[in-house]
């Protein structure tokens, strides 16, 4: 919650903006086509497999498959799934680390402030809870939104519209000390508003994969710009 708390002090304070913050992988925008994405995980080291239509490297001390999945021949998701599959205990192990991973990482908040531990007991019997509950094991976290992309110009815009729905341009320029609080309030707000919704757009989030008693992590990177809301219907 600190880092929320930093970056509404910070967005707060910016006066411009450069482009559409979207979700990086590998500090690469998970945006354009499939082809330009491709290339530029190929200089990143990656391999082309184009038998199944994905790539093979290293990823985190892994070695990964990544896909790149499109909508609209735009990329809005980066698959990467473990290439080596592994036990019920090595599994549990590996999905900790990468909870305990992301949550120390700056760059990152929780998708759900509420309840941030999504660490998964030892006790836990997760082939169990898998086949009969059907429980999914997934984590979810939001990149985020960097400031010097946040466009302020449209956030004051915002912010104007509201106020003079309740106060003059004369009683925002010039409030009495009630009318300024009330203000603040509204500032504040409408701030937190815009960046959870900017941090909303850019998920990632993982999942442990089951197949014939093996398991991997499948981890992805969504940009939600360019997902599928129902357009083609």
């Amino acid at each position: 919650m600190k880092k929320v708390l930093w970056f509404i002090l910070m967005l707060v304070s910016m006066t411009a903006a450069a482009q559409k913050d979207v979700t990086k992988f590998l500090g690469i925008p998970v945006d354009g086509y499939k082809s330009e994405m491709k290339k530029k995980l190929i200089d990143k080291g990656f391999t082309y497999n184009p038998q199944y239509d994905f790539l093979d490297g290293e990823f985190n001390g892994r070695n990964v498959h990544v896909y790149i999945v499109t909508n609209n021949n735009k990329v809005w998701r980066i698959m990467v799934a473990d290439a080596n599959p592994c036990s019920e205990t090595d599994i549990k192990i590996r999905f900790n680390t990468l909870c305990r991973q992301f949550s120390k990482n700056p760059k990152y908040v929780p998708a759900n402030f509420e309840d941030d531990n999504y660490i998964i007991s030892e006790s836990e019997d997760i082939s169990y809870e898998m086949l009969v509950h059907k429980k999914r094991y997934e984590a979810a976290f939001y990149q985020i939104p960097e400031p010097s992309l946040i466009d302020s110009i449209a956030l004051n815009r915002k912010i104007r519209e509201v106020l003079l729905q309740e106060y003059t341009q004369e009683e925002i320029e010039n409030p009495t000390k009630k009318q300024k609080e009330k203000i603040d309030t509204v500032i504040e707000y409408e701030t937190k508003k815009v960046y959870f919704e900017l941090m909303e757009k850019k998920n990632v989030w993982f999942m442990i994969s089951e197949t014939y008693g093996e398991y991997f992590i499948s981890l992805f990177y969504d940009n939600e710009y360019n997902h599928s809301d129902g357009e083609d219907l």
